[in-house]
């Protein structure tokens, strides 16, 4: 379609888009003047933005004050018990955290398989789970737990365009995977608005499984605002998990506190789960935080507000700062940065995937296509072949999506259905096969001068020692190549570390050499003996979330802390572009909305094609200013940058 039937099209619709009233879509005081601050002080930039991280453990201490976490963890325990399955749906953000969770319920079983016989529920008289699990013939836990992201796991590594904007796209995902009565469904998603993710919770409650609706809204702004959003919050069928805390750092930028305060309350009802169903088979629970081995919540609040005030010290900060201005100046410089992580490889993974919606930078870019913008930034893992590799990080096979052009006809009907298929096409799972994250990849990334190389490890939870020689090598060869290093270490205060190559024999006890980067950073995460590890993959994202912030904002891509480079990818980013557009260029919403889809038609085909392209909202609102074409505004924006 044209861009004036395109906008019409959305115009129609737009009331149910037009979210600028909601608390995530609002401007959070605290970071009102951050691109300012940030280019001036790297370090208060930074604390900035762990400050208001303050208001995830503000809304987390409610939580856990609420008493919540006991009877959702029982109704999960409840449908284990009667062969029942979980299931985590989202779409961008909370799709990838759906995955997350669905790794680390796999990997926690698979390992305790490995260890011995399968275990036993530690409080048989409290749900009865050993006695109905061994009738029923249950004893896999591993399997019984699934992701559905908007856009299948593709979508993990690159953001899919508009597929959250279909409902029943949601529904046939969760359907394809044979959701029943007895199930219970998690449905995700930051803004409480997504039609993916109600899509999901509708089937959930028409399969009569048990759903939950996880949200960061207020349901008095959503009720009034969003029809659909209304509808489910007031379905009784639907227990609702309302985690609202406040506006984002970044203005919208939902992969923030919203993600984080739901990945804390997700971890800890897990780690309920899997105390309950393997606690006493392996021995008590215990943690220095709580005098209550059981009180999961309570250590949970108590670790990460230590762990909050552990990244706003200086200790952190400083050497952080420091990585923040060699990205920068690895980018700025048009040069590579690849990632090398092991354990915490989706939680990187995740954090440089969504950079490119956000910030409009380069998505990740397939081995074999050689037309697409080199991306920035890159992730590898220890395996040698890609197809391992993401196995290792899934903890189980690649899923895509493989529905036909008549499945799609039957779900969004014949004037969208064109358009459906060809963004189908590429998210089978081959398609997945040609990012190449193994070390099968590095061949097609080989780092020179200018480029940087930074290892995210971890040494809490399962050691996994192979990943220490897997950092050793690569960062050696990105070295003497000509490139900097780097290497954040999450670790327990007083807890083994990595050892460097010039540690003596007597230091490094039986570990081999670990590697030690330019830039060393050591993030104290406290110490508990939570079995799935939680405190640290909500560090990672905190730390991670700060850095790639942080850089994007030194380079340009934020004014004040509105992300002015946004990619109107689905109808929620659309609506946020166009009052962009609005509040910087002075137009009407209707004159906005029409002048961005011009410039879209004027940019989609390198955005089609994974090439660079200038900022949407930057062209439009230079249109608005100066009455120029799209290729005018394209040279004043090029002079700009220069």
């Amino acid at each position: 379609m044209s861009a004036a039937k395109r906008s019409e099209a959305f115009l129609k619709v737009s009331r149910q888009f037009n979210l600028g009233a909601l608390v995530t879509e609002s401007s959070h005081p605290i970071t009102a003047n951050l691109s300012e601050i940030a280019r001036q002080d790297i370090v208060a930039g930074l604390k900035l933005l762990f400050a208001v991280d303050g208001d995830v453990v503000r809304r987390f201490r409610e939580f856990v004050q609420s008493g919540r976490a006991e009877e959702i963890k029982e109704a999960i325990v409840h449908s284990l018990a009667n062969a029942g399955r979980i299931f985590f749906t989202g779409c961008g953000a909370t799709g990838r955290l759906s995955i997350l969770l669905d790794s680390l319920w796999r990997d926690f079983w698979k390992r305790d398989r490995q260890r011995g016989p399968a275990p036993t529920c530690s409080n048989p008289g409290k749900g009865g789970l050993a006695s109905t699990a061994t009738k029923s013939g249950v004893k896999n836990f591993e399997d019984r737990t699934f992701s559905v992201m908007a856009g299948g796991d593709c979508a993990l590594i690159k953001s899919v365009e508009g597929f959250e904007d279909f409902a029943a796209f949601g529904r046939k995902q969760l359907r394809d995977l044979g959701v029943r009565a007895g199930d219970v469904v998690f449905a995700i998603t930051e803004g409480g608005e997504t039609p993916f993710v109600i899509g999901t919770a509708r089937e959930g409650v028409a399969a009569g499984a048990k759903v939950y609706f996880v949200y960061n809204n207020r349901d008095d702004i959503l009720c009034r605002h969003v029809e659909r959003s209304r509808e489910v919050i007031e379905d009784t069928r639907v227990e609702k998990i309302n985690l609202t805390t406040g506006p984002m750092a970044i203005t919208g930028s939902t992969r923030m506190q919203a993600t984080s305060i739901q990945l804390c309350v997700m971890l800890t009802v897990l780690e309920m789960v899997v105390q309950e169903l393997a606690g006493t088979a392996r021995g008590a629970v215990r943690s220095s935080h709580s005098n209550d081995p059981g009180d999961v919540p309570g250590q949970f609040l108590a670790g990460l507000e230590e762990l909050h005030a552990n990244l706003q010290s200086p200790e952190l900060l400083v050497p952080l700062a420091k990585l923040v201005e060699l990205e920068e100046s690895v980018y700025r410089g048009g040069h590579r940065n690849n990632y090398f992580a092991d354990q915490l490889g989706l939680d990187v993974l995740t954090d440089t995937t969504e950079r490119s919606p956000t910030y409009c930078t380069p998505p990740f870019r397939k081995a074999d296509d050689s037309t697409a913008a080199e991306s920035w930034a890159f992730l590898f893992l220890p395996p040698l072949e890609t197809p391992d590799a993401w196995r290792h990080i899934l903890k189980r096979e690649p899923r895509g999506i493989e529905w036909s052009e008549t499945d799609v006809q039957k779900l969004v009907g014949d004037d969208q259905s064109a358009r459906a298929f060809e963004t189908i096409r590429k998210i089978r799972q081959p398609e997945l096969m040609r990012f190449k994250i193994g070390r099968d990849g590095l061949k097609y990334r080989p780092l020179t001068k200018g480029d940087c190389a930074i290892a995210i490890g971890s040494e809490t939870g399962e050691k996994r020692p192979t990943a220490h020689e897997f950092f050793r090598v690569e960062l050696e060869i990105a070295r003497t190549a000509g490139a900097r290093t780097g290497l954040i270490n999450f670790k327990n205060p007083g807890g083994r570390r990595f050892v460097t190559s010039q540690t003596s024999r007597e230091d490094e006890g039986t570990d081999k050499a670990a590697p030690a980067g330019d830039i060393m950073i050591s993030v104290p995460v406290p110490e508990t003996d939570f079995l799935l590890d939680g405190l640290t993959r909500v560090a990672a994202k905190l730390v991670m979330n700060a850095l790639s912030t942080c850089t994007m904002v030194r380079l340009g891509r934020v004014m004040g802390n509105t992300m002015i480079w946004v990619v109107p990818s689905n109808l929620k980013l659309i609506d946020r572009a166009t009052r962009y557009i609005v509040q910087l260029g002075g137009l009407t919403y209707q004159v906005a909305n029409r002048r961005l889809f011009e410039v879209l038609e004027h940019v989609e085909p390198r955005m089609k094609s994974d090439q660079a392209y200038p900022p949407v909202v930057g062209l439009a609102v230079l249109r608005a200013r100066h009455q120029c074409s799209n290729e005018e505004a394209e040279r004043k924006w090029a002079e700009e940058v220069r």
